[in-house]
C-alpha cells in the first residue's frame, strides 16, 4: 500500500515532537523498515510561543509556522501534523496557507473520546492558558454533545507552572512537581464531574499516563498519532 508522507511541524517543543514521532511508529501495524510511514521533521524550536501571543501581545509564530509547512511541502509532506495544541488556534489560516491537508488535533481528539468512550458526558480539560482562552477544546467539546468541565484561573496558573515552571515539563522534569500539579488539577476537575480528561498539551502526557488517574486520559498526541497513521494510508 502507497502511504502519503507525514511532515510534523515541531519544535512546540521538542521533546513533544520526539514523542509523536515515537507514537507514530509504535502505533504503526508494520513488521519490516520498508512497511513503515516515511515522516518529514521540522524541529523548528524558532517558533514564538503560543501562548504569549494569545495572551500577552507576544511575538506572531503564524508567519514562522507558516515557513515551516512551506518547507515541508516542498520536501515532500503529504500530510502535516502540529503537535501543539494551542498552535491549533492558528490553524483555519495554516490550512489555507497550504495545499496539504492537515490533521486538526482538536476535533480528532474529541471525536475519539465520541467513538472510544461513548458513555462519557462531562470532559475535564487540562491545556495551557492559551488553549483555555481561546476555548479551542471548550468549543469543540459543545459541538459534539459534551460538555466541558474547565480549570479555574488558579489551577491554570498551576498547569503552567508545571508545563514552564523551572521544574516543569519544557525544562526536562517529568516527575516531582510538575506531575504533582498536574495530577493535582485533574483530581481537582474530577471532583467537579469530570468523567474524562483531555491531555491537551502534548507535553502533558510525558509526565501524566495512563492509570495515574481513575478515569480515561485522552493523550491529544496519540490520538494525533493516530490520525496520521490512519490518514496516511488513505
Amino acid at each position: 500500500m502507497t502511504k502519503r508522507t507525514i511532515g510534523i511541524l515541531g519544535g512546540m517543543g521538542p521533546a513533544a515532537t520526539v514523542d509523536l514521532f515515537n507514537r507514530i511508529v509504535r502505533a504503526t501495524p508494520a513488521r519490516s523498515d520498508q512497511e513503515h510511514i516515511p515522516i518529514l521533521i521540522f524541529n523548528d524550536t524558532a517558533i514564538p510561543d503560543r501562548s504569549q501571543a494569545i495572551l500577552h501581545g507576544g511575538a506572531d509564530p503564524l508567519p514562522r509556522m507558516m515557513a515551516g509547512l512551506d518547507l515541508l511541502a516542498r520536501m515532500g509532506a503529504e500530510l502535516i501534523a502540529i503537535p501543539c495544541n494551542t498552535a491549533h488556534h492558528y490553524w483555519a489560516q495554516l490550512q489555507a496557507g497550504v495545499e496539504i491537508p492537515m490533521l486538526n488535533m482538536i476535533t480528532e481528539t474529541v471525536q475519539a473520546i465520541r467513538r472510544e468512550h461513548p458513555s462519557v458526558a462531562r470532559v475535564g480539560i487540562l491545556a495551557t492558558s492559551g488553549t483555555i482562552a481561546v476555548g479551542l477544546y471548550q468549543e469543540a467539546l459543545r459541538a459534539a454533545g459534551l460538555t466541558p468541565v474547565e480549570p479555574t484561573a488558579h489551577e491554570v496558573a498551576q498547569m503552567m507552572e508545571a508545563i514552564y515552571g523551572e521544574q516543569g515539563v519544557k525544562a526536562g522534569f517529568e516527575t516531582g512537581l510538575a506531575k504533582d500539579l498536574l495530577l493535582g488539577v485533574g483530581a481537582a476537575l474530577m471532583d467537579r464531574g469530570a468523567q474524562a480528561l483531555i491531555l491537551g498539551c502534548t507535553e502533558i502526557p510525558l509526565a501524566v499516563h495512563d492509570g495515574d488517574l481513575p478515569v480515561p486520559l485522552i493523550a491529544s498526541n496519540q490520538i494525533l498519532a493516530e490520525a496520521a497513521v490512519r490518514e496516511s494510508q488513505k
